[in-house]
């Protein structure tokens, strides 16, 4: 049996560079990045062949890859056909219409970013906030005359921040579990630099409000929309019921999957009973959206998204980029990375800086969040460990670094998701996810200065708890 060993740092370079240079070229040509991740399997299958690695072993790594990130195409799937149940069935025209009438421009993206942010507290998944409030804010927004990439950067902001703070959020489980830490443990220790964050990003939207919004709303324009939904949806606030249902069963942690399946029936139901349609459309629109024609290019833009069908593209990048992820792993590649930035950390900071390096890697090249939670922890934790910092520490960077920058990757799960679902490319967003860099910027602060940098004398890990149950 042929031995296995590392790949060098040029075999490293051969595979990362490669997948960058071709998903740039596809992108330059307008091909589809599906393409340029599934060519880069090949490149890595070459040198993990170089290296000892047997196909079969490759191939079960690819299979792996994509099995651990599987929560992920079942919920995006599932949103997808709730968004496409509730915008037919009236629940996010409503939402727009409602919202139009009350909120002033100056103060629009503050509230974008608390509403979400409270969604997403409470509900535990950021794309299930950008599905529903989302949209909603992106509509409103429209119809106020803000810039779509600003406003869905304060969508974003928002729904990143109550993801990562959420003990019903999956990232937030599986990033506690991979650190071998308590969730809530998990929690505190994100929630002092995450606040700090939040407060830095809600003075910078507020200040933005009061520039982009705070001149004399378009009136016109806004009452142009609100009529426009109001003559082709019934809008009336029985529609807030199936939100508020779906709010309160995830506040009750209750498994999100057949929540947001609930939440999709209702959207069924009130399709039929409130906005009149056929059993059989209203069904249908959670495969495929219900084309509306409100004369209003914007609004009819946000009302085709949704169904099942339009997450379809997601998928198979996701499904491929997991599977990319699963090699990189196997091969040792990110790990060959990982070792050199190793010989820089001499203290918290670079410590801090070569997670979130890691993380952000782990989205550039695994395509997947869950590839860059499940690897910063695993590359990271031993030199934790060596220094005597806090689990709580790797935790917190893992989600800094992984789970923040995800939506930034134009190719990664949340960059496609939320690309797709606000409808701004990923790069038109990227400069206004003013969360994700105040985070940054406040933990590598912190790193230097030991700011909230705990020792592990008190770290209390899952392990440990764990046989003193056994025993």
């Amino acid at each position: 049996m042929k031995s296995k060993k590392r790949p060098n740092l040029f075999q490293s370079i051969f595979v990362l560079g490669g997948f960058l240079f071709l998903a740039f070229l596809f992108n330059a040509l307008e091909i589809k990045i599906h393409l340029a991740i599934f060519c880069a399997w090949f490149l890595a299958m070459f040198v993990g062949k170089m290296t000892g690695h047997s196909y079969k072993e490759m191939e079960y790594s690819v299979t792996k890859g994509i099995y651990n990130g599987m929560d992920a195409v079942l919920i995006l799937l599932s949103v997808g056909v709730l968004v496409g149940t509730w915008i037919s069935g009236g629940i996010v025209p409503s939402l727009i219409y409602y919202g139009l009438k009350v909120i002033h421009p100056s103060i629009f993206l503050l509230t974008t970013l608390i509403i979400c942010s409270l969604t997403s507290v409470a509900t535990g998944t950021s794309w299930g906030t950008a599905g529903t409030a989302g949209i909603a804010m992106m509509g409103i927004g429209a119809g106020l005359g803000i810039p779509a990439p600003i406003t869905a950067g304060a969508v974003l902001s928002g729904a990143y921040f109550g993801d990562n703070l959420s003990p019903l959020s999956d990232s937030t489980i599986l990033t506690a579990s991979m650190c071998d830490i308590d969730v809530m443990d998990h929690v505190k220790g994100m929630f002092p630099l995450s606040l700090i964050g939040y407060i830095m990003s809600g003075i910078a939207f507020t200040i933005t409000g009061f520039i982009v919004g705070g001149g004399k709303a378009d009136l016109s324009q806004i009452n142009q929309v609100m009529n426009s939904l109001d003559s082709i949806f019934n809008i009336s606030l029985i529609s807030f019921v199936p939100m508020l249902v779906v709010i309160v069963l995830l506040i009750l942690k209750m498994p999100s999957l057949p929540v947001i399946f609930l939440g999709s029936g209702l959207g069924i139901v009130w399709g039929i009973i409130f906005q009149g349609l056929s059993p059989v459309s209203a069904i249908s629109s959670a495969w495929a959206q219900i084309p509306s024609n409100t004369g209003i290019d914007f609004v009819d833009e946000i009302l085709k998204r949704g169904g099942m069908n339009s997450m379809l593209e997601s998928v198979g990048i996701i499904i491929l980029g997991l599977g990319f992820g699963g090699l990189l792993d196997q091969i040792g590649i990110i790990k060959v990375i990982a070792d050199k930035i190793d010989n820089f950390i001499h203290g918290g900071g670079m410590l801090t800086i070569s997670s979130l390096i890691v993380g952000f890697l782990g989205n550039l090249f695994g395509s997947a969040m869950y590839v860059s939670i499940i690897l910063t922890p695993k590359v990271m934790a031993p030199k934790y460990d060596e220094l005597g910092y806090s689990r709580k520490i790797l935790s917190r960077n893992t989600e800094f670094g992984g789970t923040l920058t995800a939506g930034m990757i134009p190719w990664s799960d949340n960059g496609i998701f939320m690309a797709g679902i606000l409808g701004v490319s990923t790069l038109q967003y990227l400069p206004y996810m003013w969360l994700v860099f105040s985070c940054i910027i406040v933990a590598i602060i912190g790193g230097f200065t030991g700011l909230f940098m705990w020792d592990n004398k008190n770290d209390v890990r899952m392990s440990v708890v764990n046989n003193n149950i056994e025993k």
